[in-house]
């Protein structure tokens, strides 16, 4: 289960979020711009804590301000992808996507080099990368991680149609592969209507609505009663 209860407040703007949701599937976080999208991934991945309540994933507790509970985003179990691939610059593209690995990951990795087209960028550097290579690079070093939850914000928004498409059939593989969690933001219809079991939509900074969707994709494998879902 993901439990999440916080507020957090930037400027005007007020994030103010509770919800309990299926720790499984695909969630497609969708919104107007503005709505706390992007906030509310930066939250649940550490970057930034809630100004109070609580983050609990799978039980665990990863943030809760009663008891200065704060665990830190290395610690957290997460992968995050921006929109903007974020790399270490002293490192190889190879050297990124091995980062977080579990050891004995060299069948993922030829996977995850042959689908993104990597494999002539890998001894290169961030700073020589184009920003769609980044881009591929980031969606595949968090996929290395085989984190125990994925959060993805407009991972494929720089790729171009065909290499987008080979994207979403990685991240489909993946999923059918090791049950992986994910929240996916993305302001196409398209994806979220591929992916999705459940759509959670957001409208200014709070949420608005919670429905199950049946994704092709995820029919048949990953179910979303609809008394599985909460929201406050």
């Amino acid at each position: 289960m993901i439990d999440i209860a916080i507020t957090k407040r930037q400027g005007e703007f007020l994030l103010d979020i509770e919800a309990e949701l299926p720790a499984a599937g695909i969630i497609g976080l969708i919104g107007p711009s503005g709505s706390g999208k992007s906030s509310l991934v930066s939250l649940l991945a550490g970057h930034e804590p809630p100004d109070r309540g609580h983050i609990r994933i799978g039980g665990r507790t990863l943030f809760d301000s009663d008891d200065a509970t704060n665990v830190p985003p290395a610690r957290r179990g997460i992968g995050l992808v921006f929109q903007d691939g974020l790399l270490f610059p002293h490192m190889t593209v190879r050297r990124n996507l091995l980062f977080g690995a579990p050891k004995g990951s060299d069948g993922l990795l030829q996977e995850v080099v042959d689908t993104l087209q990597l494999r002539h960028l890998l001894g290169r550097r961030p700073a020589r990368l184009s920003g769609g290579e980044r881009q591929r690079v980031a969606i595949g070093r968090a996929l290395m991680a085989q984190p125990q939850l994925l959060l993805l914000d407009e991972p494929v928004s720089a790729l171009d149609p065909v290499l987008r498409e080979e994207v979403l059939l990685l991240l489909e593989s993946l999923h059918a592969r090791t049950g992986t969690p994910m929240i996916y933001i993305s302001h196409a219809p398209e994806e979220i209507r591929r992916l999705a079991n459940i759509v959670v939509t957001l409208k200014n900074g709070a949420i608005a609505d919670i429905s199950p969707h049946p994704s092709p994709y995820l029919r048949g494998h990953i179910a979303a009663p609809a008394d599985m879902l909460k929201a406050g």
